[in-house]
């Protein structure tokens, strides 16, 4: 029984350091944020958040990292200003979509639109 308990542990432990190697920095995203939108697996949403257009590479990655620090400073931008967050999340995804350069996805009415 303790031999299988250590085993277990040791199974939990190994799990929990490799998923933290394979959790993809704030800073290697961004560098990676043009070429996964360059390649059309991550587009701009109305929300002002990333999505995944296709599942390949590091698009799930870069999502999530890049989603991460875009509602921290929603959020920090909506207490500075007594705004909800939504508004500013709002007016980001405006700004999103309008500065995505042709070529690239944005999401209009659910659906992804190559601009």
């Amino acid at each position: 029984m303790m031999k299988q308990l250590l085993q277990m542990f040791a199974l939990v432990l190994a799990f929990g350091v490799s998923a933290s190697v394979f959790a993809m920095g704030l800073d290697e995203a961004k560098q990676k944020l043009d070429d996964v939108k360059q390649q059309g697996l991550v587009g701009e949403t109305p929300t002002g958040y990333l999505e995944v257009v296709r599942d390949q590479g590091a698009a799930k990655e870069v999502v999530k990292a890049i989603n991460s620090a875009r509602r921290d400073e929603y959020k920090r931008i909506a207490e500075k200003h007594n705004i909800p967050v939504l508004e500013v999340e709002t007016v980001a995804g405006k700004k999103a979509m309008e500065r995505t350069p042709d070529g690239q996805f944005i999401q209009v009415n659910g659906e992804w639109v190559k601009k």
